[in-house]
């Protein structure tokens, strides 16, 4: 396994974090018993991964607790996230402070490495800066957990500008963000700041569909062939990311994709969830591999690095990887 600062935490953490969220969710999604669900993440930890992700609203967080009780609990590093929303609307703080009590008593544990603030739209940023950030960081004062983090609402906020805006407030040592090869907007709004101001990052929605469905890769390079976005004979190709795959390229498309964010300057933690754990081992392997290609990366960029919001669907459950 490699490791990482992850910015101004100093925390130590490994490049591949497992993701206890998606339609997965461990195995969770697909039939798997929490037994099968704890194994998961005790193979992953074994395999060196050190920084596991969850949330409240996966309803994975007693599972991570499980799981982790037989290492040392500083060998670990865990994030969690609260909702900020009800019905809606922004939740009262104090049911936000109830969220961070609840996950540690789900995780069975003292503290918490990184809270996040989960899917925070820009219409809602001032208010979560007035209203929720000073009373956790007195929670934080109080040994609850140890780095304040957010995450941003990808498909609702193609264009990162809550994080735009986030990367210049000083509370933040932790951002979730998502990244892929069809959707590399960070590179000019995100991570120049990250990298600056020495916050960590977490890579997100980094393997989606549109990179394993080839009738929806199709429609998609189809439709943004017809208003200019792309060239019209990339979405007349039967195989439009093939030149992907070749000797001395990547191996397959989702092999790719980990590749190209891994080594996306800016980008700390690529996050990978799975609930079968034959696929731990393919996903760790392809996150440690070296870069692609130099010009396998320039084509992407060429091609690509125009692109907003493009394949940011939620996984299919179907996914195993």
């Amino acid at each position: 396994m490699d490791y990482t600062t992850l910015g101004k935490t100093e925390l130590k953490v490994s490049v591949a974090g497992l993701g206890c969220g998606g339609n997965s969710r461990l195995g969770q999604g697909t039939g798997k018993s929490v037994e099968e669900s704890v194994g998961i993440v005790r193979k992953a930890i074994e395999l060196g991964v050190n920084f596991i992700d969850t949330a409240a609203n996966y309803r994975t967080e007693g599972i991570v607790g499980e799981a982790i009780k037989p290492f040392p609990r500083d060998s670990v590093v865990v994030a969690t996230k609260a909702t900020i929303r009800k019905a809606g609307a922004l939740a009262p703080v104090e049911q936000i402070v109830e969220s961070l009590e609840t996950s540690l008593r789900e995780l069975q544990t003292d503290y918490i490495d990184v809270f996040q603030l989960h899917a925070v739209p820009p219409a809602l940023y001032d208010r979560v800066m007035d209203e929720f950030v000073p009373t956790l960081l007195r929670e934080k004062e109080k040994g609850k957990f140890r780095h304040l983090g957010t995450t941003e609402t990808a498909p609702n906020d193609p264009g990162h500008e809550m994080l735009a805006r986030a990367v210049h407030d000083d509370c933040w040592e932790v951002m979730m963000l998502g990244h892929h090869m069809m959707h590399q907007g960070a590179r000019e709004t995100v991570f120049p700041y990250t990298i600056k101001n020495r916050i960590g990052t977490l890579m997100m929605f980094v393997v989606r569909n549109i990179f394993s469905q080839k009738d929806y890769l199709r429609r998609t390079l189809s439709e943004l062939a017809e208003v200019g976005d792309i060239p019209a004979e990339l979405a007349a190709e039967d195989d439009p990311l093939g030149f992907l795959v070749h000797d001395g390229g990547a191996s397959s498309l989702t092999d790719a994709a980990y590749r190209y964010v891994r080594h996306e300057p800016g980008a700390d933690v690529v996050l990978f969830g799975t609930g079968n754990p034959d696929h731990l081992a393919i996903n760790i392997g392809s996150i440690l591999k070296p870069p692609l290609p130099t010009a396998d990366v320039k084509r992407l960029n060429t091609l690509f690095g125009k692109l907003q919001g493009v394949g940011l669907d939620l996984p299919d459950r179907s996914q195993k990887r």
